[in-house]
């Protein structure tokens, strides 16, 4: 997908997001939470979207978000100020290709269900290792095509309808695995109905 094409189909989404993926989605967030709270510091939500995640960060996590769709990220101003919350740094509309922050200025950098979202997702996830500081945490939820028993005749049926979707159905998880920046070190099905997956890593020093 474009970067127009993603900006035109999450504009659509936007304001149906939450109740259309929000629990398909909510496993490997909150799991990216739970480690990210009991390690503490501070975390980069790349692709934040509507801000899902940000009620499951503890208080004394520092959480920054970028996001593509400014509608996305309209919806997670509008969820950090309902909710009260004072540990949001940040939330900027980026490229997740070339995000104009500083270099390993985060324990942990997460991407929550946009690798198969973004065009190269390779420089996404250079991107991701650059921020993260060594012995941090480079979390990755997502759906991966054959990963969830079952769902194979679902994954093919849905490839042709990427750009209305939003994301590739039939995205391979080789693409975010062997960066030489990362050691894997969790991966495990997540519900609910193992559709998608959780990936812990851990930067390793330059």
């Amino acid at each position: 997908m474009q970067v127009e094409a993603i900006q035109r189909t999450y504009r659509r989404w936007a304001p149906v997001y939450d109740l259309a993926f929000g629990r398909i989605t909510q496993g490997g967030r909150l799991l990216a939470a739970q480690h990210v709270n009991a390690q503490g510091g501070a975390v980069l939500e790349v692709g934040i979207g509507t801000g899902l995640a940000l009620s499951y960060y503890s208080p004394k996590v520092q959480v920054t978000g970028i996001d593509l769709s400014s509608e996305m990220l309209r919806a997670a101003e509008r969820r950090a100020r309902t909710l009260g919350l004072r540990n949001v740094a940040g939330l900027y509309q980026m490229d997740a290709r070339a995000i104009d922050l500083p270099e390993a200025s985060f324990d942990h950098v997460a991407a929550m269900h946009i690798m198969s979202v973004v065009p190269e997702p390779e420089r996404v996830l250079d991107e991701m290792v650059r921020l993260c500081r060594p012995g941090g945490s480079v979390l990755i939820a997502n759906h991966f095509a054959g990963r969830a028993e079952g769902w194979r005749l679902a994954e093919r049926l849905a490839a042709p309808l990427a750009n209305l979707l939003g994301w590739h159905s039939d995205f391979p998880i080789d693409r975010v695995l062997g960066h030489p920046g990362l050691k894997l070190e969790e991966q495990r099905q997540v519900r609910p109905f193992g559709l998608m997956t959780f990936l812990r890593f851990r930067r390793l020093a330059a």
